[in-house]
């Protein structure tokens, strides 16, 4: 995957290969729901979005974007799954069962959790680890 370097305040989040062209220093990110939009044109994450990313989410954007380096965000048949540090969440609909979506967040102002954001960001870098199976299925067996 190839991804942008946010800024020396933000850095690039661990393992995450930092790409930065010409063109990164002037195409700007306006406002905070612009960051989709601008990463599903781009295709990549350049330092503006990671920066509009970041500016909009905070450390749960940096840690989405952790996820998808890390190859943790996978989409079975039946629902997008995010393997988080102690356990797998699933995600579905832009929502998610974590316990920061039901408890810390409100949907209506916009807020998600990293798990959220982590499949809108491999969602638009085409980076789900895609699995041909049912994953109520597979949850049975964890």
């Amino acid at each position: 995957m190839r991804v942008g370097d946010a800024t020396a305040a933000v850095g690039p989040p661990r393992g995450i290969e930092c790409v930065f062209t010409a063109t990164d220093e002037v195409a700007g990110v306006d406002s905070a729901d612009d960051w989709r939009a601008a990463l599903e044109a781009a295709g990549r994450l350049s330092p503006n979005i990671v920066q509009a990313i970041v500016d909009a989410h905070g450390d749960r954007g940096v840690t989405a974007i952790e996820a998808v380096s890390e190859r943790r965000v996978k989409r079975y048949r039946d629902f997008d799954v995010v393997v988080g540090y102690d356990d797998e969440y699933v995600v579905e609909d832009r929502g998610c069962t974590c316990k920061d979506s039901q408890y810390n967040l409100d949907p209506d102002e916009g807020e998600r959790c990293w798990h959220v954001l982590a499949v809108d960001v491999a969602e638009a870098l085409g980076e789900l680890d895609h699995h041909d199976m049912w994953y109520s299925d597979v949850r049975e067996f964890l």
